[in-house]
């Protein structure tokens, strides 16, 4: 019964030091990737005010750009 008592604890503090060293080493990947992830939205999100500024104003320069980049369907 001591034997069981001791191991579960050697796991858990087995499992706090990799925790500890899993989001010391990799925290710094997941905050870049936060940090990207954010930037894309704004730039998602600015991209289509953009756009539909372009669409309300001139509706044959937004057809144009939409056919630029997401090409057109020839049947």
């Amino acid at each position: 019964m001591l034997r069981t008592i001791f191991m579960i604890g050697l796991f858990a503090v087995g499992g706090l030091f990799l925790l500890k060293l899993f989001f010391g080493v990799f925290g710094v990947f997941f905050a870049l990737l936060l940090t990207l992830l954010k930037m894309a939205i704004w730039v998602a999100i600015v991209g289509a005010a953009i756009y539909l500024v372009i669409r309300i104003l001139s509706p044959d320069t937004a057809r144009r750009l939409r056919e630029r980049w997401s090409g057109t369907t020839t049947m």
